[in-house]
């Protein structure tokens, strides 16, 4: 079990934010297990808090922004890479403002504080989603693509094509989030020159100058141009290097501008709120389609984290197969409606059931469109349950099971030929005289079909 964690100690940063040119005070506070990554605006009457959380972004213009009942948090991006890279679960972030510090552009001071202020483990598990098929969203307006793929772990691949001679085509491949600290997290913001031009007309970029940007020049610039820059950014001459950047600033990296792309996708893939283990592929990423991706991914983790679905690997060594089953259990066919037990403890059962056509009760049930009766599946999740209870005697063979209650059940899909049913039974007490209390599930095709709390007890044949 990986646990939760979260910082040691608090710890400060003070700088300004990139387009408001606000000074602005951040935070980092320990959070409670299950927190997650939350802003709390402690400039505002009621210290209203924001979560890190993907549904809350309402505008992706030169960063994510998010608002939630009128309160904004203004690209806080690169934090959240930072807390992300620093493998962190639980962490509140108090400002004073709402756009955070930029700093240099990348994530390198935020990671320099957190690993100073210290990481603790917590006592709870950590959530993770394991990614178990083929997800995509794409940007038909841009051709933007990002998908990600089932892997062991976590990493990034980002692919970009800008489009410009000065910079072209980059990737940029992170393989694991342990190297998010020495690989990425100095990687610094970019723009082009065209870009900047067009941010400063418009009255962005504030905060802004030579230090925490990396301006590319992608075309020729005017004395009147010349002459804006050196006055926005309060510089008495401004050169262009042979590589094409703006003043003397020099790379990390050849291929910085990728690298901090997918330092972008780090911190936006945050907002699932939720640790991913699969491979992202980003095909020219940016905020809306990383957010937009983010949106997707959340909407799908909650509706399986609503149905519950569990998984199961059907290629292992059962628990007990038929013949074990039998040993056990008084039914037989065609009343006998479990196959196989892949898992057994002291406290749950999982059973798999093959539903066939060839089943007894599809002659009379429905025969042009057949469907498994609500109540075998319950019955099926019973046999499945008295597994449980019996393997708690040493001869089972002389025991009965019988229901003593059954309480709310509830049918959500059809159950057709050919699906794959498992129970799932969990005792919600103790057994106690021979008597089992149980909350039953039955999945199939990735979905809840049905569920019931049932409580049954063993009596010895006399």
């Amino acid at each position: 079990m990986i646990k939760q964690t979260t910082i040691a100690s608090e710890i400060s940063l003070t700088g300004v934010g990139l387009h408001t040119g606000q000074e602005v005070t951040m935070t980092f506070k320990p959070a409670p297990i299950n927190n997650g990554f939350t802003f709390v605006r402690v400039d505002l009457e009621g210290q209203p808090i924001i979560e890190a959380d993907a549904n809350y972004v309402v505008n992706t213009q030169r960063g994510t922004n998010l608002e939630k009942l009128g309160v904004m948090i203004q690209t806080p991006e690169h934090v959240l890479a930072a807390l992300v890279g620093c493998d962190l679960d639980n962490v509140i972030i108090e400002l004073n403002a709402s756009e955070l510090p930029i700093m240099d552009g990348s994530s390198k001071y935020f990671v320099e504080a957190i690993e100073k202020a210290g990481v603790v483990e917590q006592d709870a598990e950590r959530k993770v989603y394991v990614v178990k098929e083929v997800i995509t969203y794409t940007d038909e307006a841009t051709g933007s693509e990002i998908t990600v793929i089932p892997s062991d772990h976590y990493c990034v691949t980002a692919m970009v094509d800008f489009g410009t001679k000065v910079l072209g085509t980059q990737n940029a491949t992170m393989k694991n989030i342990t190297e998010f600290k020495n690989e990425i997290a100095d990687c610094r913001t970019f723009s082009f020159l065209h870009e900047l031009e067009s941010l400063l007309n418009n009255g962005l970029i504030k905060g802004g100058d030579l230090n925490n940007a990396i301006v590319y020049v992608d075309k020729e610039i005017s004395t009147e141009t010349m002459e804006n820059l050196k006055k926005a950014f309060n510089k008495e001459s401004i050169s262009v290097k042979e590589n094409g950047i703006l003043d003397n600033l020099t790379l990390h990296y050849p291929n910085e501008a990728a690298r901090h792309k997918l330092l972008d996708i780090i911190g936006d893939l945050s907002l699932i709120g939720t640790k991913i283990q699969g491979k992202i592929i980003a095909n020219k990423p940016g905020h809306f389609v990383n957010t937009q991706f983010a949106k997707k991914l959340s909407k799908l983790i909650k509706i399986e984290e609503r149905n519950n679905v569990p998984s199961y690997d059907i290629n292992k060594e059962p628990v007990l197969d038929i013949h074990g089953i039998m040993n056990l259990l008084p039914h037989r066919p065609p009343f006998l409606l479990v196959d196989k037990i892949l898992e057994l403890s002291d406290t749950h059962v999982v059973g798999l059931k093959n539903v066939t056509m060839n089943e007894d009760f599809f002659v009379g049930h429905f025969p042009g469109a057949p469907v498994m009766p609500g109540v075998l599946q319950v019955e099926a999740m019973a046999q499945t349950g008295g597994i449980l209870i019996l393997s708690t005697v040493p001869d089972p063979e002389n025991y009965l099971t019988y229901f003593m209650k059954i309480d709310n059940v509830k049918f959500k899909n059809k159950v057709l030929p050919g699906d794959t049913l498992f129970f799932k039974c969990d005792l919600i007490s103790p057994i106690r005289r021979g008597i089992c209390h149980m909350q039953a599930y039955a999945y199939a095709n990735g979905k809840l079909v049905s569920e019931a709390e049932l409580m049954a007890q063993i009596v010895k044949v006399k």
